[in-house]
């Protein structure tokens, strides 16, 4: 699996803030056996957002496309609704669970607007700034990952009996 991994942070584009985020995942990702292949460090705007995210799913560049940093509800957030004007399907059950699982640790967890969804053949999350929310999203999500990067990308295998308890 192809990883691509953009953060959204006005001051670390400005290189006002080192990007903790964005490599805490990527090496999450290596350890799984994940290639990092594409990552970028941009301004929370809504069109640069739209534009790499778009370009990054249209080249194929990524199976699985994580941003990180505004999912929250500051005025800057808007990283959802930049998702959103670029997938073509919502996964909202990725989003749910990533809030469910959050907020077992935090009621700060119900104010996220995560969204997950798929652009041609790649899977893009929203993940939290914070590097430990990030990951913490990222694994309660991890393991239908594979699964849906398979489908996405025309696998026949079923679902069912992928995961007995």
């Amino acid at each position: 699996m192809r990883a691509a991994i953009l953060t959204l942070s006005d001051k670390g584009s400005r290189g006002e803030r080192v990007d903790e985020s964005g490599p805490a995942l990527a090496a999450w990702l290596a350890e799984r056996g994940v290639g990092t292949v594409q990552s970028r460090i941009i301004a929370d705007e809504f069109g640069q957002i739209v534009e790499v995210l778009t370009e990054w799913a249209d080249a194929d560049a990524a199976d699985l496309i994580l941003t990180t940093g505004g999912t929250g509800v500051s005025p800057r957030d808007i990283t959802p609704e930049a998702t959103l004007q670029v997938v073509e399907r919502v996964i909202p059950g990725l989003g749910e669970l990533m809030r469910i699982k959050s907020l077992e640790k935090t009621p700060m967890a119900s104010l996220s607007r995560a969204v997950a969804g798929i652009r041609n053949q790649s899977l893009i999350i929203n993940l939290p700034g914070s590097p430990r929310a990030a990951l913490e999203n990222l694994e309660a999500v991890w393991p239908t990952i594979g699964h849906a990067v398979e489908k996405i990308r025309g696998g026949q295998e079923d679902c069912g009996g992928r995961f007995s308890k």
